[in-house]
């Protein structure tokens, strides 16, 4: 079962919820919430916003063309991500932007590929929407945090520090209708796991994503516009010594078009993500860049042979 928790509640560490955060986090991998900062409002305009962008001429949307700039911002042809490599590639669109450090920090030069600049489509109101929303959901997303540090028997602070300056991708997710060519290894995206921290995904109701469950099943999961699927990565599994569950995913695809818009909220690049008493630091950054790196084509045809 999984849990649908009134982030309301989470906020006010209502014992009820809590118990099913718990299981949501511990047990599943996955929960839905309502009841948050982000109107259903806000959130149409912003499915909109990416739709109007996914709709536009490949000419266009190769003006912002994230194969260009060795980064992860931007927009992500067909074809373009392998997350599973015993699988083709991903048959859907995606949109990438993220956070933006000052001009002076050093990671800034240093670390391209998870702090990299925003690429931006000349559309009017598409910047300032999917700013404002990205935002609020950072601050949700922390939100949510704090309240899993507490289900786990954490202070809920323990995670602030390591947010400062997050590696939080903001994605965009544009599935087709499954194309006819398509065969039992193509998907809209294969089964994966997360490789980061917490997810915060948003959609536009249609349904499509399947978690794993322990019986070696799909269970279809998706929440209405206005509310939110929360799941969790790698990185959290490994940070909390396995007590968060990473919980394996996809979306095959169907006859109808979907629209998803993922929040990866990831810590700040130097955070040792190593569980507690491991003989060697892992850093946040050298993981992404390890699984991004496997996953992007452009970056898997730009690696040293």
């Amino acid at each position: 079962m999984i849990p649908r928790l009134d982030a309301a509640k989470i906020v006010a560490r209502d014992p009820e919820t809590m118990t099913a955060l718990k299981h949501g986090v511990e047990e599943v991998g996955f929960f839905t919430i309502y009841n948050t900062s982000v109107s259903r409002n806000q959130m149409i305009r912003v499915l909109e916003c990416y739709r109007t962008f996914f709709q536009l001429p490949d000419d266009r949307k190769r003006a912002v063309d994230m194969a260009r700039t060795g980064s992860n911002r931007g927009w992500g042809a067909p074809g373009s991500e392998q997350v599973d490599p015993t699988a083709n590639p991903d048959f859907k669109q995606v949109f990438d932007c993220g956070f933006e450090l000052a001009d002076g920090d050093p990671l800034r030069s240093q670390n391209l590929l998870v702090y990299g600049d925003n690429q931006w489509p000349d559309l009017p109101e598409f910047r300032i929407t999917i700013q404002r929303y990205y935002a609020k959901a950072l601050h949700l997303s922390l939100d949510l945090l704090r309240a899993i540090s507490v289900s786990i028997g954490e202070d809920e602070s323990n995670f602030d520090n390591a947010f400062s300056r997050p590696m939080a991708l903001l994605r965009g997710n544009y599935y087709p209708p499954r194309p006819d060519w398509a065969g039992a290894k193509d998907f809209g995206v294969a089964p994966h796991t997360d490789y980061g921290c917490l997810t915060l995904l948003a959609s536009d109701g249609v349904p499509g994503l399947e978690i794993l469950g322990s019986d070696g099943q799909w269970i279809p999961v998706d929440a209405p516009v206005g509310e939110f699927v929360v799941s969790f990565g790698e990185m959290l599994e490994m940070w909390t010594g396995g007590w968060v569950k990473a919980t394996m995913h996809r979306v095959v695809g169907s006859s109808a078009e979907r629209i998803s818009v993922p929040l990866f909220f990831n810590p700040n690049h130097d955070t040792n993500v190593a569980p507690v008493g491991a003989d060697r630091p892992i850093l946040a950054g050298d993981h992404l860049k390890k699984r991004f790196d496997e996953t992007y084509l452009h970056l898997k045809e730009a690696a040293p042979s």
